[in-house]
């Protein structure tokens, strides 16, 4: 029976930030440490790394994920967006410039998992799907409330407790789109 030491590598392709990156990993490697420790892609963080608090949300062909909890292997060929691909310095993001503009962030540290947990819930929202807090599960676009914002983001915790500007933040954003 083979040791750990004597398991080989498996090769897989990330397509990360519209970048392709052709890498050897350990099968047992996250996506969070694939994206941190092999493409140095820092901006997604280990909170808790058991997917209860969102530091590392990430988006996978344009759906949120907790990176902790998914295999890199499991992702050769999807589209990967980091919050290091969702903007630049010279042209942020709409939910970037929101967080600046409403102070929706306090030390940082779990904000990259907020702005792209945001940009994905947006996502689903405009496709109609319902939370558990939304009131006519029917309606073809749920209206975004502030209950209905907060049930949505609540898989992304804020240790600094910003949530009044996190909310606010999207309300901006979602406003702007609609």
């Amino acid at each position: 029976m083979p040791t750990e030491a004597q398991l080989p590598p498996v090769s897989v392709t990330l397509t990360v930030n519209h970048a392709s990156h052709s890498l050897n990993l350990d099968a047992r490697t996250t996506l969070l440490d694939a994206l941190r420790e092999h493409i140095k892609l820092s901006g997604s963080k280990k909170g808790c790394d058991h997917g209860q608090c969102g530091a590392c949300t990430v988006l996978i062909n344009g759906r949120r994920i907790n990176s902790c909890l998914t295999l890199a292997v499991m992702h050769d060929g999807d589209e990967i967006t980091t919050i290091e691909g969702l903007g630049s310095p010279d042209q942020l993001h709409p939910m970037q410039a929101a967080f600046l503009k409403h102070d929706g962030f306090q030390c940082g540290y779990c904000t990259p998992g907020q702005i792209c947990s945001a940009v994905g819930m947006l996502s689903e929202a405009a496709k109609g799907w319902p939370s558990h807090v939304t009131e006519d599960v029917a309606a073809t676009q749920p209206q975004l409330t502030d209950a209905e914002i907060r049930e949505r983001m609540s898989g992304n915790i804020c240790r600094c407790a910003a949530y009044p500007n996190i909310v606010a933040s999207i309300r901006d954003v979602a406003e702007q789109s609609s």
